[in-house]
């Protein structure tokens, strides 16, 4: 009997241990699972299903439905085409010398210097400041009157320059915000990416008498391609949800006098928490969640390209 008893006991540890084994990997990811129907995939279908009737921020409960004439007026509407402009715009100021600079940057930290681990929490010191601190101190720096940058024109001999209230002035004063803050971070990606390139090429090209320009141009550049990619990606999608910067560095929901520098995200804002059309902000984010679609598409199918290309 208590050989037949142990053999029922081991035989009963090993099913929990098998339904253990089986199902305790589930139990594990589900919480991520659960907070991202609550809060993401919810949200994405409901503000699909708003986006298609009239709703008003007031009654939200009660929906007319309207199909695509949310869509249809913003094709014929002249501010949201501004936004668009003007997320474009900010978005390319803002992502090309950021990723250059991140990218010198990195190369730079790549060789051995003193200190290099002091630089690199140093590169990451924008990344961990509050948005709202960020922006709030670069619209001390832009002030017309008695901001920093306009008392440094001032010495070089320059006038004072009206930075919130000009079309580009104001954009790049916004899109410098985004250069601070996100250069550090794309700079240890670069970083990171660079020090798995094998030494062996360096190697190689300095043999055959390639400079170390050169072989930034001709190893370390087409080593990062793919590292490229995403952060190009990437920093277009930020570009593309844009709100925290230029909302705060005017502090209207018109991104300006003339909505010079209203993203899309701001008139999202704009149109479902001021003008209170729910429906109406509903199909801006579903527009927005359409471009960001074509950009992941674009960004698959070169990267698609790229190892096809890499693997001939």
């Amino acid at each position: 009997m208590p050989v037949g008893g142990g053999s029922r006991s081991e035989e009963r540890r090993s099913r929990r241990y098998r339904r253990d084994a089986r199902w305790s990997p589930y139990a594990f990811i589900a919480p991520f699972f659960l907070f991202f129907a609550a809060f993401g995939l919810f949200p994405l279908l409901y503000t699909g299903w708003a986006s298609l009737h009239n709703v008003s921020l007031h009654d939200p409960t009660h929906m007319e439905w309207a199909g695509l004439h949310n869509f249809s007026r913003l094709v014929e509407d002249e501010f949201f085409w501004n936004a668009l402009r003007n997320t474009v715009t900010i978005g390319v100021i803002s992502t090309v010398p950021q990723l250059a600079m991140a990218l010198g940057l990195a190369h730079l930290l790549n060789y051995r210097l003193r200190g290099s681990m002091f630089f690199r929490v140093v590169m990451l010191t924008p990344y961990a400041t509050s948005v709202a601190a960020a922006t709030l101190v670069f619209a001390l720096l832009f002030g017309r009157d008695y901001g920093m940058i306009n008392w440094g024109l001032g010495l070089a001999g320059f006038d004072h320059v009206d930075w919130e209230n000009g079309t580009w002035t104001s954009q790049i004063a916004v899109s410098s915000i985004v250069i601070w803050r996100w250069t550090g971070y794309n700079t240890l990606i670069y970083l990171a990416a660079m020090q798995a390139v094998p030494h062996d090429l360096y190697e190689s090209a300095s043999i055959d008498g390639a400079s170390r320009w050169q072989q930034f141009l001709h190893v370390t550049i087409p080593s990062l391609r793919p590292t490229i990619l995403f952060t190009v990606v990437v920093s277009t999608i930020g570009a593309t949800q844009l709100f925290g910067e230029p909302l705060l560095f005017g502090g209207s929901q018109t991104g300006g006098g003339s909505h010079q520098y209203q993203t899309l995200g701001l008139y999202l804002y704009e149109q479902g928490w001021f003008n209170f059309h729910l429906g109406r902000a509903s199909a801006i984010a579903w527009t927005m969640f359409l471009i960001l679609l074509v950009i992941g598409l674009a960004n698959w199918l070169i990267a698609r390209r790229l190892h096809s290309s890499r693997s001939r």
